[in-house]
């Protein structure tokens, strides 16, 4: 357990860091930061213990001059279809962004946690070039890695596979798969699929994401945490779980077919998936036929 530490999340306010920082908050003492843009993330994820700032990451220096001894960094832009379209804002983001999160952590000591992502093991590693978003964040990897080489930053990289649960996106064009297929079962609409459907995916709930970050940030180093469920389900047998008609929408500039899953290393801390997205999606089915939602 993390204990008695300043730890600061760049993206508290999203969707998995408001997990991240309502874990931390309410056990061990910690002081607990959050910095956001909101720009998907929102003040109606906010917690109780949490000090929130507003602000860019490539600000990061002014608005927390103190200096943290953790730094989760979940504060990027994390679509990989929407982010041929936002070529500007990614760079922003991902690049400029992430640079004054990893020099911050230099000038500052802290150790840094950094959120990878893991469509560059997609497709036999062809997944790092297949959009701006992919490519961003497979580069940032290697610049906290050189940055742990080049200076001794303290460093863990992480990779999130496909991750649901509460306070996901459920509509517009951030939104999650899962949080797309809920809002369109709970208003009995076909649950519109992205052909070919047959994309595979490991569905983890935000708390085991959010536990792995944890052991992650208290005893991990280096590169490999993988955090994912070891059951990889197609899109379209997700799909089938909620019951229902589906509508096939066109193959989209991004998409990925699978991508490999490798949790040795955060299995070795003691980590495993508790949830399962069967589970899951049943209690959303059985709400709905109790005539409730949410």
């Amino acid at each position: 357990m993390l204990e008695n530490q300043t730890i600061l999340v760049a993206g508290g306010s999203g969707f998995i860091g408001s997990h991240l920082v309502q874990a931390l908050a309410s056990t061990g003492n910690n002081r607990v930061l959050s910095l956001d843009t909101y720009f998907t993330g929102t003040r109606d994820n906010h917690v109780a213990g949490v000090e929130y700032i507003e602000g860019h990451t490539k600000d990061i220096a002014d608005l927390c001059p103190d200096a943290p001894d953790l730094v989760f960094h979940l504060g990027e832009y994390s679509r990989v279809e929407q982010s041929f379209q936002d070529m500007a804002l990614v760079w922003d983001l991902n690049k400029a962004g992430t640079f004054g999160v990893v020099e911050y952590c230099r000038q500052r000591g802290s150790k840094l946690v950094y959120a990878g992502s893991s469509t560059k093991f997609a497709d036999g590693g062809m997944g790092r070039d297949q959009s701006p978003y992919a490519w961003t964040k497979a580069t940032n990897t290697e610049l906290v890695m050189n940055y742990g080489q080049w200076f001794g930053l303290e460093f863990a990289i992480t990779y999130f596979y496909n991750v649901y649960g509460p306070r996901e996106i459920t509509c517009g064009e951030y939104a999650t798969v899962l949080g797309i297929f809920r809002s369109q079962f709970e208003a009995g609409v076909p649950l519109t699929v992205v052909s070919p459907g047959t994309q595979r995916r490991n569905f983890t709930h935000v708390d085991d994401i959010v536990r792995g970050l944890i052991l992650v940030g208290e005893h991990g180093s280096g590169d490999e945490y993988g955090l994912g469920a070891d059951a990889s389900y197609s899109v379209l047998e997700i799909a089938g779980l909620f019951g229902g008609q589906t509508h096939m929408l066109p193959e989209r500039r991004g998409n990925r077919m699978d991508a490999a899953l490798d949790s040795s290393k955060a299995t070795s801390l003691g980590w495993h998936t508790e949830r399962c997205v069967e589970q899951y999606i049943a209690g959303i089915v059985k709400a709905k036929s109790n005539g409730s939602t949410g």
